[in-house]
């Protein structure tokens, strides 16, 4: 038993020592201001992975972002499991997609909103070093479900199929 225990501990060891792992995520502020009020949104959302191989890995984003005061206060928890492949590599350059799922609880003024998306997003890594990369979205191919938090409420479908800036993001990723 002893053995055998030793050899799966060796054999986690030894893909934990060959291992990709990346961290990273985006932070985000800005205001927003009409006739004479201002309104500041905080987010950020740290996000982890897995180089399975070349081409593919694996991670999950946390998110939290805030914005507003007093009874116009809004919070939003997101998280987002995903499988990433690399279809395009060019010196220090990779394009890729975003296979994933993704779920956001809002809670705006007391009212709770929550949201399913399961789609696509294509990205650019611009890597800086071989341990920092500079990565953004752009756009989203899926579909989206948002439901009020209450008995009897009716969802919203929205499907889409944009490459805009209404759906951009941009973060540093740290490969160890």
């Amino acid at each position: 038993m002893k053995k055998i225990l030793m050899t799966i501990a060796a054999a986690f060891v030894a893909t934990a020592m060959s291992a990709q792992v990346y961290v990273g995520g985006n932070v985000g502020f800005s205001t927003t201001s009409h006739d004479g009020e201002s309104v500041s949104k905080f987010s950020i959302v740290p996000e982890v992975g897995y180089n399975l191989d070349e081409n593919w890995a694996v991670g999950i984003a946390l998110g939290y972002s805030q914005s507003g005061k007093g009874d116009n206060k809004m919070k939003e928890f997101q998280i987002s499991p995903y499988a990433r492949y690399t279809f395009a590599k060019f010196n220090k350059v990779n394009l890729f997609v975003d296979g994933g799922l993704g779920y956001v609880h809002e809670d705006f003024a007391g009212e709770k909103i929550n949201t399913f998306r399961v789609g696509f997003k294509p990205g650019v890594a611009v890597n800086l070093t071989d341990q920092l990369s500079f990565v953004a979205h752009v756009g989203f191919f899926g579909y989206q479900n948002e439901k009020l938090d209450e008995k009897g409420a009716k969802a919203t479908h929205t499907y889409t199929a944009a490459v805009d800036g209404n759906d951009l993001t941009f973060g540093l990723y740290f490969n160890f």
